[in-house]
């Protein structure tokens, strides 16, 4: 058996072992905070081409979300491409039609009645 660390030794490697948690939790929060805006800018897509409320704008991405087994940030994900490019998988588009026909539209502020 080597010989026992020093307390300083000891504390160095728990000191580093909490510099390698608190980088690691730091990461999380940054993806977690980029998948946030992921999907608060996909939510505002539904609502500005749904003429649906935010909610529903929600609603409709974990709608499709589960009808498709596509992860939520995904299905955000393949919306935004889709509002930069123009594509967007045939069966996602098939199911984000049919959700967003399900939840609007809603009446828009001030639009006078249809």
């Amino acid at each position: 058996m080597g010989p026992m660390p020093s307390e300083e030794e000891r504390g160095r490697g728990n000191g580093d072992d909490r510099v390698r948690e608190l980088k690691q939790e730091v990461q999380q929060l940054k993806e977690a905070v980029g998948s946030h805006a992921v999907v608060d800018q996909a939510i505002g897509m539904m609502v500005a081409l749904g003429r649906i409320s935010p909610d529903q704008g929600w609603d409709v991405l974990k709608e499709v979300s589960q009808h498709t087994n596509i992860k939520l940030r995904n299905v955000a994900e393949l919306i935004l491409i889709w509002g930069r490019q123009g594509e967007i998988p045939a069966d996602i588009r098939a199911e984000l039609e049919e959700v967003l026909d399900r939840h609007g539209p809603t009446q828009i502020p001030g639009a006078p009645p249809s």
